[in-house]
Order: structure tokens, then C-alpha cells, then sequence
């Protein structure tokens, strides 16, 4: 049996919607907030494994960067959905 496909109800002022236990943009402000943080999750990701010249101190340098990065982008986004 085939589920499906959740809808995403579009309210009026809504940037994000929730979907499975996430969220994901659903108007251009949402995503003009979600892109950089991508970009920024990216970006340190290549930094950390660049510059710190050993795996155990990129892994340690990248978990408390993409930890708050990722609170601040739920607090947002429970702020806008």
C-alpha cells in the first residue's frame, strides 16, 4: 500500500512549513534564510578539513558549529512556521 505524498498547506505569512520533525521552506523568505545556511554548513565543512590538517580536530570543530548553527535555524523556523 502506497502512502500519500504530504501536502504542505500554504498559510498567508508562513516561511516554513513542518515535515517530519523538520522544517523546510516554503515561501522565497524562507528560502533566502535556508540557503546561507546550507552555504554556511558547506563552508565549514570544507574550512574544518582544510585548515585543522587532522580529521579528529575537523569532526571536533564541526559538530559545535553545525550544532548551534542547527538551534538557531529551528528556532527560526518554529519563529516563522
Amino acid at each position: 500500500m502506497v502512502k500519500k505524498a504530504a501536502k504542505l498547506k500554504r498559510r498567508n505569512g508562513v516561511w516554513f512549513a513542518r515535515l517530519r520533525g523538520s522544517y523546510i521552506p516554503v515561501s522565497w523568505q524562507g528560502w533566502l534564510t535556508y540557503i546561507p545556511f546550507v552555504a554556511y554548513l558547506a563552508y565549514s565543512l570544507i574550512v574544518a578539513f582544510a585548515y585543522t590538517g587532522n580529521n579528529w580536530k575537523a569532526v571536533l570543530w564541526i559538530v559545535p558549529n553545525w550544532t548551534a548553527a542547527a538551534i538557531i535555524m529551528t528556532w527560526v523556523a518554529k519563529l516563522k512556521s
